[in-house]
């Protein structure tokens, strides 16, 4: 690479080094455009987001165009939908062997082969905002054992982006504990957990068949990340509730990468790809956080939908079985999951949630 891509390059990597760790105001898109050249890396990325979404663009495919741009077009990540290259739950194995370079998509799918990355997408009643959930993985270091997990596989964990809070859209109201007995939950990864200890028969279902399964009655309520999240999947046509506070601040999803294609780059295309992650990271937050708030007002306007406001009773409750869940856990994964949760009863007394 010339000298002047160079000076360019780190220009980028400042402005969005500085991005990680500072307000939203100051997250642009990368001031390097794309030469036209041919790329010297072009990898296949597929994620879990349908493509109607309007995250996909906004988001998903955001993310490529701003590594294209900020490498002068030499790693160039072709984006693929749920499905065009292989099924949703077969990414991690695809992403192992080769058949898909990276992966833009959900940690909760892997828990029963990498238990601690539920961890990475994150336990309910524990971070409450993006700053609590970066200074956990960051600073703290979960992220570093997660990484080593994954790596055991042959697969790089590049890092979490954030989808905001974690919210149900529901055919029921849910207002007390009681209101769980027999709640028919979409969920997955530990969330799942959690919520059977409430009372509820949590059901694991693709993203695909959500919507026909609340317009069915198969399940009462599911989750999707937060209410904008959910909105893209157009769960407000079949449900008269949004349960709220957010059961998590901010839930994570991951980028993962092949670990050969991850050796081959060189230092700078690393730092870029680490450097875009986060950035995208605060931007996702941002723009779902915003989207949540004014789609709750169209619901209750346009839907004639109702926001459940959960009493306390109901959040201590869900912390405590959150963080029961994290600890039994921990025994079955001593080797990482038992770091993990070592480092979060340190972060819940840190803050005040212990």
């Amino acid at each position: 690479m010339d000298k002047k891509n160079q000076q360019s390059r780190r220009s980028f990597l400042l402005a969005t080094g500085g991005v990680a760790a500072g307000t939203l105001a100051s997250v642009h898109a990368p001031a390097v455009m794309a030469s036209g050249k041919q790329p010297k890396f072009r990898w296949k990325i597929q994620t879990h987001w349908p493509q109607g979404t309007w995250y996909y663009q906004a988001i998903f495919q955001k993310m490529a165009d701003d590594v294209k741009a900020a490498t002068d077009g030499e790693l160039e990540l072709e984006t693929h939908h749920p499905g065009s290259v292989v099924g949703t739950g077969d990414v991690l194995r695809a992403v192992q062997r080769g058949t898909l370079d990276s992966a833009f998509t959900w940690p909760a799918y892997w828990v029963g082969q990498i238990p601690v990355a539920g961890h990475l997408n994150g336990n309910l009643g524990t971070w409450g905002s993006h700053e609590e959930m970066h200074f956990f993985m960051y600073d703290m270091g979960a992220l570093d054992i997660i990484r080593e997990a994954y790596a055991e596989r042959g697969v790089y964990q590049l890092g979490p982006y954030s989808a905001a809070g974690l919210s149900v859209f529901s055919k029921k109201p849910v207002r007390t504990i009681e209101d769980f007995k027999g709640f028919n939950i979409r969920s997955t990864g530990t969330p799942a957990k959690v919520f059977e200890k409430l009372g509820a028969a949590p059901v694991s279902i693709s993203g695909e068949e959500l919507y026909q399964a609340l317009q069915t009655g198969v399940v009462d309520g599911v989750h999707w990340g937060g209410v904008a999240a959910g909105w893209g999947m157009s769960f407000q046509e079949v449900t008269s509730y949004i349960l709220r506070p957010n059961f998590l601040g901010h839930t994570n999803g991951e980028v993962i990468i092949n670990m050969k294609k991850w050796n081959e780059l060189g230092e700078d295309h690393k730092q870029v790809l680490d450097s875009v992650l986060r950035a995208t990271s605060i931007n996702s937050s941002a723009q779902f956080t915003y989207n949540d708030y004014l789609l709750m007002e169209k619901f209750t306007k346009d839907f004639n939908g109702e926001i459940v406001n959960m009493g306390g009773d109901v959040m201590e409750q869900v912390r405590k079985h959150s963080m029961d869940v994290v600890n039994e856990d921990a025994k079955k994964d001593e080797k990482y999951s038992g770091k993990v949760t070592t480092l979060l009863n340190e972060f819940m007394r840190l803050t005040g949630k212990a």
